[in-house]
């Protein structure tokens, strides 16, 4: 197969893989790269939009020109700045995007390096180990008790057993032993491969470049969906009622029908898209400065609505660099070479002694060999390799001159069944270095005379050989980190491998209410309601498999919790499958990274909460948006309608509509740049389309109220015919819509105890003034205005001053009023989702385009 791949054994030359990379494209299955036609398909796929441009030309055709080129304008106008924030979020998801690289182990020129997946190459000799998600289709060279994953191309469950023995040709995806396919993770063992296939040739890469299916949705897009569908109802409704009424009453109509359309889109906040999508461009922008990388810019707001966060220790509550500290051999064995045989029981090279592809502990253990000692004699015969359900790696081995000999390496709970005896000083000495804080691998070995290969039983009866003691020092900052998102109300569970005594200690180190401890058998004993009330009463899970942390994911779900889960770990992906938010390190394992939603560049549990402050400060500013926009718009609608029963004349017409919308939105794109006060940051947010529909029915009233009060004015005071009534109407209007914001936005008194963003201020400002200069400018005749007399302007400001003072009472009322928010829902994740994570790693660079593929 080296041959036919025109590669060798150590691998291709940089200048060979450089020209194959050139000639083959990258090994990617999709881009990243914003497409402004798809942008601009978004803008212009809203139902209420293609209406208006249809009526708008039917109006030129019957003859309305002005009207048909007002309305068109203006609708141009709002798809183009929508168009233009999206474009910039999406332009800025793709800068994101290009930060998360993903790297394989390869050989080139005899050389172990990490290269990034995208540039493998048909030749490339790959090294897998436990925890690799297989980056192409390579033909194996060598395996050492290999298995693989292979559920997302096949469905099984089970993990498939792999050699380097050949298979008969034709045989289905399912059979290939010899092969390790693109997208499968390697469950067990270890090996090596050489490339066959990459990108869209690969058996994984046909089925995702072929998957029209779409990331199932996130929670705060479900809520998205549900105000969309409600408003949506609002505005049939009250668009129906308002045509029909018009159409009784004579009007024209075309008119009738313009206008009621232009109800329709003034009652919903057009750019509620774009103002999300800038939202968490800055916030992912935001983020991503504070060293916080979302794969998905939604998943901003999701990790605001945490409030449970499961992490491991690891890295997280300790300072993750792991470092030998000694070898502590049992008595009457002084002599024992622990280092030397712990470092067998690895996958390190016995003669290159590199640390590039191994774990923490065993890369400890190899800066910690003595000088002047060598494991050249060593030959490892036969290996198997470390999986988390045995917790310990198994080898055969033999120095120069002497008999095989067996070495087994793990978690002590593991290895010390294995022995024959294992006297009480062992059992002694090993609790006190629990209860020093150590992390301790016990090492066993026993004679295997005429052995050349592991069988049943030959890893039984052996001899304690010893510990070998670890440290792992709690991270400076780490407790004040747990002080800050207790503030922000996220409780803190700590779910590790390592044993309960030196869980509870780090925990009780750091300030934790260590209140109970489970352990992975106790957590086997529980059936699954019993663990539901264990769970909730537990701060520590220690010495946990992966499918337990699972469980544990699962039971916290239950109740309604919005879980996170930190892990970076082979056994920490199906925990963060299962979690309303999976967050790990760019260090992680690729099963890790690929399961997560969010990666930390910096495992530091401070770099999460600024990331759960990032998120709750957007959601906090959406919400802002949809409260003023649903509350005014509905106030100002409804009193159009009413009004349009019993006037003789339209009360705006639907361009005034539209461009009254259009001025408004505009002055609220600025609020992703608003501040947020504290105690909106405190405890996570959730949708509730009930309060939206509450506080619409109190304070659009309240803004229809000197709605008619104006109509009064212009009616019995000025005597105003149609254009001014339009006119004051108007400009009444965008102020009244605009200056709301400033008391909605907060839920204490505006300016004096919660100053707005001078963005915000700046905007509202100028909306108002280009409001009021409209009846006085050049297009005052085209647009349907004429200029007010001076005194309406003094009865305006009276009637601004006497409805803001009513909001901030009414604000008062409503947040005293407001019921407790509700349980979060629990959120299915379908299993396509897997698929699509899975893909994301094979994805170019936005820079780069994806090669053809026939």
């Amino acid at each position: 197969m080296l041959a036919e791949c025109g590669s060798l054994e150590s691998g291709l030359s940089p200048e060979e893989a450089r020209a194959r990379l050139s000639r083959q494209g990258p090994n990617a299955i999709r881009s990243r790269r914003a497409r402004p036609w798809r942008v601009l398909g978004r803008q212009l796929r809203s139902p209420i939009v293609l209406m208006l441009f249809g009526t708008a030309i039917v109006a030129g055709f019957v003859g309305d020109v002005t009207d048909a080129v007002v309305i068109g304008a203006i609708l141009l106008l709002s798809v183009g700045l929508g168009f233009v924030n999206e474009f910039r979020a999406e332009r800025a998801a793709d800068a994101m995007h290009d930060r998360l690289r993903h790297t394989a182990i390869v050989h080139r020129a005899g050389e172990v390096q990490r290269v990034d997946v995208t540039e493998l190459v048909v030749g490339d000799v790959v090294a897998l180990s436990v925890g690799t998600v297989v980056p192409a289709d390579l033909r194996l060279l060598h395996s050492e008790g290999l298995e693989c994953d292979e559920s997302i191309l096949t469905g099984e469950a089970l993990a498939a057993v792999k050699s380097a023995a050949p298979v008969s040709a034709g045989t289905g995806v399912g059979d290939l032993t010899c092969c390790a396919l693109m997208g499968t993770v390697v469950h067990a063992g270890t090996g090596t491969g050489v490339v066959v296939a990459t990108g869209a040739d690969a058996e994984f890469g046909r089925i995702a470049a072929g998957l029209a299916a779409r990331e199932p949705q996130t929670e705060f897009q479900r809520g998205l969906g549900r105000f969309s569908t409600f408003l949506l109802l609002v505005a049939i409704v009250l668009t129906a009622t308002i045509f029909v009424i018009a159409v009784a009453l004579g009007r024209p109509l075309i008119q009738s029908l313009l206008f009621s359309l232009a109800i329709a889109v003034g009652i919903t906040p057009q750019l509620l898209p774009a103002v999300v999508s800038t939202s968490l461009a800055a916030g992912s922008q935001a983020m991503a400065r504070r060293r916080v990388l979302v794969k998905r810019m939604v998943c901003i707001e999701d990790l605001g609505d945490l409030d449970l966060l499961v992490t491991d220790k690891t890295g997280t509550l300790t300072t993750g660099e792991i470092s030998f500290e000694r070898s502590v051999p049992v008595e009457g064995d002084a002599t024992a070479p622990l280092v030397e045989w712990g470092l067998l029981a690895s996958d390190a090279d016995l003669h290159a002694l590199s640390t590039v592809g191994l774990n923490a502990l065993d890369a400890a253990l190899l800066a910690g060999l003595r000088d002047g000692a060598s494991l050249d004699p060593w030959r490892r015969l036969d290996a198997i390799p470390f999986d988390h359900e045995r917790r310990t790696t198994t080898v055969l081995v033999q120095h120069e001159g002497q008999d095989p000999m067996v070495i087994v390496k793990g978690a002590a709970e593991s290895v010390l069944p294995r022995c024959a005896s294992v006297p009480a000083a062992v059992a002694t000495a090993l609790d006190e270095l629990y209860r020093e804080g150590f992390r301790v691998v016990a090492v066993a070995h026993g004679a295997a005379p005429g052995a050349r290969a592991l069988v049943p039983g030959l890893d039984e009866g052996l001899a304690v050989g010893g510990f070998l003691v670890f440290s792992d020092a709690v991270k400076p900052g780490a407790g004040v980190s747990l002080r800050r998102l207790a503030e922000l109300g996220v409780a803190v569970k700590v779910c590790t491998g390592d044993s309960a005594v030196v869980a509870a200690r780090t925990g009780g180190d750091l300030g934790m209410d260590v209140t109970a401890v489970l352990t992975g058998e106790e957590v086997d004993a529980l059936d699954d309601i019993a663990l539901i009330g264990a769970a909730e009463r537990t701060t520590i899970f220690a010495r946990v498999s992966p499918e337990q942390k699972a469980r544990i994911v699962r039971a916290l779900r239950h109740r309604g919790r919005a879980v996170g889960f930190l892990g970076d770990g082979v056994n920490d992906a199906l925990a963060l499958h299962g979690a309303d938010i999976g967050i790990s390190v760019d260090s992680a394992v690729d099963v890790a990274k690929d399961a997560a939603d969010v990666l930390l560049l910096d495992k530091d549990l401070d770099v999460l909460a600024d990331g759960v402050t990032e998120g709750r400060r957007i959601f906090a500013n959406t919400i802002k948006y949809v409260m003023m926009g649903t509350s005014s718009n509905f106030g100002n609608m409804f009193s159009a309608s009413a009004a349009s029963i019993f006037l003789p004349f339209l009360p705006m017409l639907p361009g005034q509509i539209l461009l009254n919308n259009l001025l408004y939105d505009a002055s609220q794109l600025v609020i992703p740049a608003d501040r947020v006060d504290p105690e909106q940051l405190r405890a996570p947010s959730h949708w509730d389309i009930g309060a939206v529909r509450r506080f619409m029915l109190l304070f659009g009233p309240i803004s229809s109220l000197f709605d008619f009060a104006t109509f009064g004015l212009m009616m019995f005071v000025f005597h105003a015919g149609a254009p001014e009534f339009r006119s004051g109407w108007f400009i009444e209007s965008i102020a009244t819509q605009t200056l709301i914001v400033f008391a909605i936005r907060t839920r204490r008194v505006p300016f004096t105890r919660s100053r707005p963003a001078p963005a915000l201020v700046v905007t509202v400002l100028a909306a108002i003034a280009v409001g009021a200069w409209l009846p006085y400018s050049p297009a005052n005749g085209l647009l349907g205005f004429t200029p007010l007399p001076a005194p309406f302007f003094l009865a305006l400001v009276a009637m601004l001053i006497i409805y803001l003072v009513l909001v901030e009472l009414a604000k008062l009322w409503y947040f005293q009023r407001m019921s407790a928010r509700p349980a979060a829902a629990v959120t299915p994740r379908p299993g396509v989702r897997r698929v699509l994570r899975r893909a994301a790693r094979f994805t170019a660079p936005s820079g780069r385009p994806r090669r053809a593929h026939g």
